[in-house]
């Protein structure tokens, strides 16, 4: 895999948040296109929890580039070991992005029904079988803390634009 020369430094921001019908120019696929060359074809095994491409993922999403949260996400999805835990964990939290930016787009139920798979998603994780001793990313991840957060949301009898939830201030919580 090539590295381009800023893998080494921090990667930029996008230039603004696309929001599908609502901003003006597509999405800034230029800087999303930098952290997406830093996934490798596959990953062997497990998706390291500090691959800087998946941290980048998470970070978007927290810092409310839903949109460009999911892009990243996807492509470390991609590249996760079939049937492996962390696909699973990385789908969770596509569904997350995703939910966030319906909850930004003012669409609740589309949110809900979002937050409802990432739950289901997670039910699944739950069923398999861990591996002992690893530094995946599901090894590091707080699992009971975003399902009990996205047990929360779900109880309420609507959503509103502040009710995103921000992925890796999970991670930093615990």
């Amino acid at each position: 895999m090539n590295v381009p020369s800023h893998a080494t430094g921090q990667l930029p921001w996008p230039r603004w948040a696309y929001v599908p019908g609502e901003t003006g120019a597509d999405a800034d696929s230029e800087t999303l296109d930098m952290a997406k060359a830093l996934v490798p074809s596959a990953f062997r095994g497990y998706v390291p929890a500090r691959h800087p491409a998946l941290r980048y993922g998470l970070t978007l999403n927290d810092r409310g580039y839903f949109w460009e949260s999911q892009e990243v996400l996807e492509a470390v999805w991609a590249a996760a070991p079939q049937g492996g835990r962390e696909r699973i964990l990385l789908r969770t939290c596509i569904h997350v992005a995703n939910a966030n930016l319906r909850l930004r787009m003012q669409r609740s139920h589309s949110a809900a029904r979002l937050f409802g798979e990432a739950q289901a998603e997670l039910r699944a994780l739950n069923s398999r079988k861990a591996l002992a001793g690893g530094d995946g990313f599901v090894e590091s991840f707080p699992v009971p803390a975003l399902n009990a957060l996205l047990q929360a949301k779900l109880g309420r009898p609507q959503l509103s634009k502040a009710d995103w939830i921000a992925l890796s201030a999970i991670v930093r919580s615990q």
